[in-house]
């Protein structure tokens, strides 16, 4: 039976609600005080979460970089990417801005990401940790033999162990709606640049890198993160 894909207006209502998800549970783990494992978990079980929830309806990319891999490798309509980059930053964006007046203030900078190594290797890091989080979205998003439950887990893993080990370091952004929000809400913009070159060229790197060591790239995106 052939089940209606949703439109694209409700698509990127999901993938707005998601990444809105994303930015407040994580940012907000930030703000508390979780410290670097709290932080990682945050991130991990939201996105387990949300991606359970929303995956079926948009793909549940909750990442600019993530939509763009998938219209470069054909695993996502070029007509998808406006549509999607608008909810998604607008989503981080209400996030912050929520978390501003639930915490009444900048505490924590509202989770900005700011490096703090060296800006060059800083960028270095952001690549690297977004083309593995990238390649482990393509193997799990162009594959049916990993769906569901695990696919989450995967994607929700890549991302907590990205926080814990890194975010000390960079941040650990690895997405740059993720950095906008809080950015734009606390008006931290400090080396921003890193957050927007990281992602966006580490991303396109992890899913033909993916493609490549896999051998076909003919199959449709299923999920993502």
């Amino acid at each position: 039976m052939n089940i209606e894909q949703p439109t694209l207006a409700r698509r990127s209502v999901a993938e707005g609600i998601g990444t809105f998800a994303l930015v407040f549970g994580g940012c907000g783990a930030a703000m508390t005080g979780g410290g670097a494992v709290g932080v990682g978990l945050a991130f991990f079980l939201v996105l387990v979460a949300a991606i359970a929830a929303l995956g079926h309806v948009s793909g549940a990319h909750f990442n600019p970089g993530v939509t763009l891999s998938f219209v470069l490798t054909r695993n996502a309509p070029r007509r998808d990417l406006a549509a999607y980059w608008i909810a998604q930053f607008s989503g981080a964006t209400i996030a912050a801005l929520l978390l501003r007046v639930v915490f009444d203030g900048f505490r924590g900078d509202l989770g900005a990401t700011v490096p703090h190594i060296a800006s060059g290797r800083a960028v270095v890091v952001e690549v690297v940790l977004t083309a593995v989080l990238m390649l482990v979205i393509m193997s799990v998003a162009t594959d049916g033999r990993a769906t569901g439950a695990p696919a989450a887990i995967a994607i929700g893993a890549a991302v907590g162990v990205a926080a814990i080990a890194f975010g000390p370091v960079t941040g650990a952004s690895l997405n740059t709606a993720r950095s906008f929000g809080p950015a734009l809400a606390s008006g931290q913009w400090t080396d921003f640049w890193v957050y927007v070159v990281g992602p966006f060229l580490g991303a396109p790197l992890g899913a033909f890198a993916y493609q490549y060591v896999r051998g076909d790239s003919s199959q449709q995106s299923l999920s993502a993160s």
